[in-house]
């Protein structure tokens, strides 16, 4: 790294970010290569390194639970275990048997958890360390402590059986009256591991024994009987004994280990590099920061092609950006550019948020580049570069006899020499410390060879002459941050296309400048410096009215199509209705009639079999008139139905005025009114049509021609390779298919369409008998990826088709 850019990380402060991160590692190791490693300046390593810290996060985001990777340091253990006849001890051991134990965690885990999160390549390099960590678990428990080995046991069995016996023999001077008056306490002692009690001076000559040691007041001696003596002697041999077989097995486990020393290095160094990236992604995942879109994906394969000047392919845009260093103080801010501005000029008042949007760019761009995610709105994206350079904050050096305009000088001139195409560059107060017309002179001549080079260059400037600079160069964009003029504060809001005032007098007047002083000052501008002022704050009102005026067209074009939605969906509702109703009544007429004919038929057989009286002759007559009265009033009303119907047929078939029977033509038919395919004429009055099951013979009378359902629109799919992937369709044509088989592809469909970010979709199932519309539907209904499914409109196929919305 060269030492511009080495300057522009420091001034940006991205040590703070990368010191945060390595707190999230789990391993000294980790939290090591977090703290010596850089944002990533070479596109191949920051792709693969993106990719593999978001796929680590998202399975945070799904709440696996990792293995631990607390672990002890192991470095200069491994680098010690090859040699000949070490002998680690008992914490080196176990140590070298934690990050065996956590590897062999780690591959299991992936073996689980890989193929779902498509994560198996994080697992590579994971040696098996299983031989290792059974030689180490072998001896020690897994808390670390010496497991009760055979060769162990006759020893601690001889301790436990001479302390006893310690323990007995002291007991007994505390047992005997005479004896305990002589003691200081009733407590015995241990001095240099043996056993000893504590005797008043006065009395060390009765009890036989060895002097250990004399208080300091001379008042207490402490004292070995000899009946204990020897039994310490022997306790101290053995303990001694079970110390050297303990050393014997240490040295011998450390022999059988050896061998393994290149497959531990190699499993450590790479789970320590895990550990690094999982601390990037635990330190995304609890800052609740967001991933960024990248105009530069994987599926491009070429290189070559992928590095060709990102900043000029798809620009950059920071939706409520929080610089991560100020916590709860920091104001989000957003900041766009389109692919074709490479200079971006920011003025406005001190104090107003200038410097700190520039710094949060490029602490952004270092952060992203580093493998994590940002403190912004999900929709931010960020091209990768190949440089960030910075020049920021007062660089006066005493030491080298640098004014601060030189130091700038001096940065600036390193800048310019290593910027390309693929760089960002922030220039704070560019031109500043020198003469105001020399170092606009200079400040333009910089962004001249900037914009040859094609750098994506953002500097903050006071020099008037810049501002112009920057409507009148091709690729230059002005901007400037918000401030209130009546209550005299900054907004921190980022204002594109039009320049700011520095608001100098009204800020000095504010800050306690003598109002004589600030008025004088105002005499000295001359009336072009405040029309240009005018002219600034009338470009800004005007900016900001016209943002009103399109963020509320745009509101009101969203609820008109919403309403005019609601207000199509209602009348299809509505006509659909009208045409159950009206078929149900043509029906019920129909089984009036029936029912009176029977009747009729009835009495007419009664009056046959039986004798013919004046009363039955009276009746009959009676109920012939009754019935040619209620005939002639139901068909009539029949008729009347009939014509309704066809009327609003004609309406539910799309308005199909200009639409004829005609080979090729589609029709509704039967009562049901479903839909078919005219093929050919039949005999005279009569059509051949084919429906989804059968080919019929239907009369002309009963078919109402109705427009053909809409094509399929072109297939859209997004993947991830170039070659293969999952496709979602526009429109999903399940017509002819078995529910079961239906209810796959709407399945399939569902899950497609979410990884293609495609939200809305059609699906086709036409009439038929209902059973595809209805399982459709109902499994829609239970699917918690769609946020909404309705018929479509009669000119998009009514109710032979669901449109559906899946969940943002």
């Amino acid at each position: 790294m060269d030492d511009c850019q080495a300057h522009g990380i420091a001034v940006l402060e991205f040590e703070q970010v990368r010191q945060s991160v390595a707190s999230y590692a789990g391993s000294q190791e980790g939290g090591n290569l977090v703290r010596e490693a850089w944002p990533c300046f070479s596109l191949d390593a920051h792709l693969g390194q993106k990719t593999r810290v978001e796929t680590l996060a998202r399975m945070l985001e799904a709440d696996l639970e990792f293995p631990p990777i607390s672990l002890p340091p192991v470095l200069s253990v491994l680098e010690r275990l090859p040699k000949e006849g070490l002998c680690l001890d008992q914490e080196e051991l176990f140590a070298l048997g934690a990050w065996a134990d956590a590897v062999q965690d780690f591959l299991d885990f992936f073996r689980r958890n890989g193929e779902r999160f498509k994560a198996q390549d994080l697992a590579e390099g994971l040696s098996d360390c299983s031989k290792a960590r059974a030689i180490v678990f072998s001896v020690l428990n897994k808390d670390g402590s010496l497991k009760d080995l055979p060769e162990f046991r006759e020893i601690r069995r001889n301790l436990s059986r001479l302390r006893s016996d310690i323990d007995s023999l002291i007991a007994s001077y505390f047992q005997d009256e005479h004896k305990k008056a002589m003691l200081q306490n009733e407590l015995p002692t241990l001095k240099d591991g043996r056993t000893v009690l504590a005797v008043k001076a006065n009395f060390k000559g009765r009890i036989r024994g060895i002097v250990h040691e004399v208080s300091a007041t001379g008042q207490t001696v402490y004292l070995e009987p000899e009946d204990v003596l020897e039994k310490n002697n022997q306790l101290v041999r053995e303990e001694a004994r079970l110390a050297q077989e303990i050393l014997r097995v240490l040295k011998e486990t450390s022999a059988k280990l050896r061998p393994e020393a290149g497959t531990l290095s190699q499993a450590v160094d790479r789970l320590a590099y895990l550990d690094s990236l999982l601390a990037r992604a635990r330190y995304s995942h609890a800052n609740r920061n967001n991933p960024i879109e990248s105009p530069l994906s994987l599926e491009q394969s070429e290189p070559s092609t992928r590095l060709a000047a990102p900043g000029r392919e798809a620009g950059l845009s920071l939706i409520q950006a929080r610089h991560p260093l100020l916590g709860s103080r920091a104001v989000p801010i957003d900041l766009s550019l389109d692919a074709s501005t490479r200079i971006l000029i920011i003025s406005g008042p001190n104090t107003g948020g200038k410097t700190v949007s520039l710094k949060t760019l490029g602490l952004f761009a270092l952060m992203h580049q580093f493998g994590l995610r940002l403190p912004c709105k999900h929709g931010s994206r960020l091209p990768f570069y190949s440089g960030v350079y910075a020049d920021i904050g007062d660089e006066q050096s005493l030491s080298q006899s640098l004014s601060t305009f030189s130091a700038h000088m001096k940065n600036i001139s390193g800048i310019v020499a290593k910027a390309d195409s693929s760089s960002l560059v922030l220039l704070d107060e560019l031109g500043s410390g020198t003469d105001p017309e020399e170092g606009s002179a200079i400040a333009m001549a910089l962004l001249d060879r900037l914009l040859d080079v094609g750098a994506q260059t953002l500097l903050t400037s006071h020099h008037g002459i810049l501002k112009n600079y920057g409507y009148s160069k091709a690729g230059c964009q002005n901007a400037s941050v918000d401030f209130n003029g009546q209550t005299l504060s900054p907004t921190y809001r980022i204002l594109m296309g039009i320049p700011g005032e520095s608001h100098a007098l009204d800020i000095a007047q504010r800050n306690g400048l003598d109002l004589s002083i600030v008025e004088n000052a105002r005499s000295y501008l001359d009336k072009e410096r405040a029309d240009v002022s005018v002219l600034i704050r009338g470009l800004k009102d005007k900016h900001l009215a016209v943002e009103e005026l399109e963020v509320e067209r745009r509101s009101r074009l969203k609820d008109a199509m919403e309403e005019q939605r609601k207000a199509s969906l209602k009348d299809l509702r509505l006509r659909q209705k009208e045409l159950e109703l009206k078929t149900l009544g043509a029906q019920e007429l129909r089984r009036l009639l029936s029912e009176s004919r029977k009747g009729l038929e009835n009495l007419v057989r009664e009056l046959k079999e039986g004798e013919l009286s004046k009363e039955k002759t009276l009746r009959v007559k009676e109920f012939i008139s009754e019935l040619e009265k209620t005939s002639a009033q139901e068909e009539e009303k029949l008729r009347a139905f009939e014509a309704e119907l066809r009327e609003a047929e004609k309406s539910q078939g799309e308005d199909s005025g200009g639409l004829s029977i005609e080979p090729g033509a589609d029709v509704l038919y039967g009562k049901a009114r479903k839909r078919a395919k005219v093929i050919r004429p039949a005999k005279k009055g009569f059509w051949l049509i084919e429906t989804e099951m059968m080919k019929l013979t239907v009369p002309e009378s009963e078919l109402v021609p109705t427009q053909a359902l809409a094509a399929p629109k072109p297939q859209v799919s997004i993947s991830l390779s170039p070659h293969e992937g999952p496709r979602a369709l526009f429109q999903l044509d399940l017509r002819g298919m078995r529910l079961e088989e239906a209810l796959k592809a709407v399945e399939r469909q569902i899950d497609e369409a979410a990884l293609s970010g495609l939200h809305e979709f059609g699906v086709i199932h036409g009439l038929g008998e209902g059973v595809l519309q209805k399982g459709i539907r109902e499994y829609l209904s239970r699917s918690p990826a769609v946020a909404d499914f309705d018929y479509a409109r009669p000119e998009e196929g009514g109710f032979g088709k669901t449109n559906v919305k899946l969940r943002a």
